[in-house]
């Protein structure tokens, strides 16, 4: 029979490739979507998600981290083998704005499945398996490079929120036995990434500014320093946490840091452009207390894991600029063809 795995997050950036991932390797995927007015899965458009068609493996369950009650139901419905938790609500800036969902969705959320995966566990005799999303956030104020001994000391409610579902993590990994990992992961990023984060912004506003569709781009601290790497080289880090003979935690990055404005200058001179004649500054995207320097240490994922990263920063500017200029050329297409385009002037 084929392995069964349920994914939170399944519609956000690592959801997506993860349910890729997992798919090509024969799994059986379900994942938790929230309800919403409007459809969220655009990530997924490419994988068949329509339960008539008898050949789809991926099955989407209407659910969400603040009904812990929901989730026992759901685990005790699917079983799965192995579940990954990485619904919540990461952009820093919002999670300054609105700390109490944020809060509440990434660290009593993750208590909530704990549980119930606890309790299905107890149910149905079976060992399932339990990834927690980490962040390198949890490091904070922490001086680089940073590893699994590195002290935490978060700078953001969504920060803290992480090392609390850290921590829960830990707790029923020794109370209860389960087989359950954190990942901590430096920042990742692909075309897939949400608008929304700068590494995004940076390359959508390239495009868009190298077809004349926009001016300007208003970022906040240029100077903070990023270990950037591809999303679907960290996927597979997380499945192969899971697949190990006994559970740990592991960094995941590439050892390498670079600045917002070291991104901007790969982004913008893949088009031929001087970004320092577009970005603007904006004291509304500093955030109240900035993290300046994650830079990862990954040796024990490398070493134990077998892992590394395939896809190299200067690789991954170029992938997402690629895919940004293409969606610009397809807004000027429509905007030639008679379609009113609002010019943005930050994203």
């Amino acid at each position: 029979m084929a392995k069964k795995a349920l994914i939170t997050g399944i519609t956000g950036q690592d959801g997506s490739y993860l349910a890729e991932l997992l798919l090509g390797k024969g799994y059986d995927v379900h994942g938790v979507v929230r309800r919403a007015s409007g459809p969220s899965t655009a990530r997924l458009e490419h994988l068949s998600t329509d339960p008539h068609d008898p050949g789809t493996r991926l099955t989407l369950h209407h659910g969400d981290l603040a009904d812990g009650a929901a989730l026992q139901r759901l685990l005790e419905r699917i079983v799965p083998d192995e579940v990954y938790n990485l619904a919540a609500q990461s952009h820093g800036r919002v999670a300054f704005d609105h700390p109490e969902h944020a809060v509440d969705i990434a660290a009593t959320g993750a208590l909530r499945l704990l549980e119930a995966v606890r309790e299905a566990c107890t149910t149905t005799g079976k060992r399932i398996r339990y990834y927690q999303a980490g962040t390198a956030e949890m490091f904070g104020a922490s001086a680089p490079p940073q590893d699994e001994d590195t002290p935490f000391r978060p700078r953001s409610p969504f920060a803290a929120a992480k090392v609390a579902a850290h921590w829960y993590t830990h707790s029923y990994r020794e109370a209860y036995d389960l087989f359950a990992c954190n990942g901590i992961l430096f920042n990742h990023e692909s075309p897939r990434r949400g608008e929304a984060f700068v590494t995004r912004k940076i390359t959508r506003a390239a495009g868009r500014i190298s077809l004349g569709l926009q001016d300007s781009l208003y970022l906040g601290n240029l100077d903070a320093r990023r270990d950037w790497g591809f999303a679907g080289d960290y996927v597979e880090a997380m499945w192969l946490m899971l697949q190990q003979p006994s559970p740990d935690d592991y960094v995941v990055a590439t050892g390498e840091a670079h600045s917002v404005k070291d991104f901007l200058e790969a982004a913008f001179a893949q088009l031929g452009l001087d970004w320092q004649k577009h970005v603007k500054i904006d004291p509304r995207y500093f955030r109240p207390s900035e993290v300046d320097h994650l830079q990862g240490d990954s040796a024990k994922a490398r070493r134990r894991l077998n892992w590394s990263p395939t896809v190299g920063f200067r690789d991954l500017v170029a992938m997402m600029v690629a895919h940004d200029l293409d969606l610009a050329r397809q807004e000027r297409s429509l905007r030639d063809a008679g379609h009113r385009i609002v010019a943005r002037a930050s994203a």
